[in-house]
């Protein structure tokens, strides 16, 4: 008696569904995330308990490297499409550092400080700025590649916001020129956040002295900023 044969049928599956979904998927967080801006140096923050978020947006972040060398790096608006008429990151930068150039050439009128409107535009894109006033305009008119190169290497003297332990606001020190451009900015929202002590966060590296951040900290309390956040890293089980 002959074998009886089955009919073979087709393991074929149709993907078509499964990549419009993977594509709506990688669509939605392509446009829902918040990509982490390039800093100058990779600090690796110290342990904490605290899970309190920093917010991204309306936010002026002071980075301080193990060499002491400070960087600020400031956001505006992140759902600018629901609310049009608050301020931008590239507006707001444009905007602080109009005014902190304008205070610098107050103070120092025989050391001005001359940009042109190219200048600020290139400005207002880099996410984390820290160089001299002396050195902006040289910084501004380097390539991208160039920048990258310069504001990376903590041995330069033109590297990093000059500050001391000034405590007289009629003649600021530079860092407290630029924190003062950017509460004043016109930025209500960054201003009111400032004031609660949510719109300002002080980065430093795990092996960075205190006495290095305390400077900064010290800046922060002659300018009446008192309050601030201190960016950690949640400490696991085995901390």
């Amino acid at each position: 008696m002959g074998k009886v044969k089955i009919k073979r049928k087709s393991t074929l599956i149709d993907m078509t569904a499964m990549s419009d979904v993977t594509v709506l998927l990688l669509t939605f967080f392509m446009l829902t995330s918040t990509f982490l801006q390039k800093e100058p140096v990779t600090v690796i923050t110290p342990s904490s308990v605290s899970e309190e978020k920093v917010p991204t947006a309306n936010l002026a972040s002071i980075l301080v490297s193990p060499e002491g060398k400070v960087f600020i790096s400031v956001s505006g608006e992140a759902d600018l499409a629901n609310n049009p008429e608050e301020w931008g990151s590239e507006p707001l930068r444009k905007e602080i550092l109009k005014n902190a150039v304008a205070k610098y050439n107050t103070l120092h009128p025989s050391k001005k400080v001359v940009l042109t409107e190219q200048d600020a535009d290139v400005f207002a894109k880099i996410g984390t700025f820290g160089v001299p006033f002396q050195a902006l305009p040289t910084f501004l008119r380097m390539s991208q590649t160039e920048q990258d190169k310069v504001i990376t290497d903590m041995n330069r003297a033109d590297v990093g916001i000059p500050i001391d332990d000034n405590t007289d606001l009629n003649t600021p020190n530079e860092f407290q020129i630029w924190m003062q451009a950017i509460y004043s900015s016109g930025n209500e929202n960054l201003q009111a956040l400032m004031k609660k002590g949510e719109g300002i966060a002080v980065k430093a590296d795990q092996i960075t002295p205190y006495s290095t951040v305390h400077h900064v900290l010290d800046n922060l309390q002659t300018l009446k900023m008192n309050k601030f956040s201190l960016l950690t890293a949640l400490k696991t089980e085995s901390e």
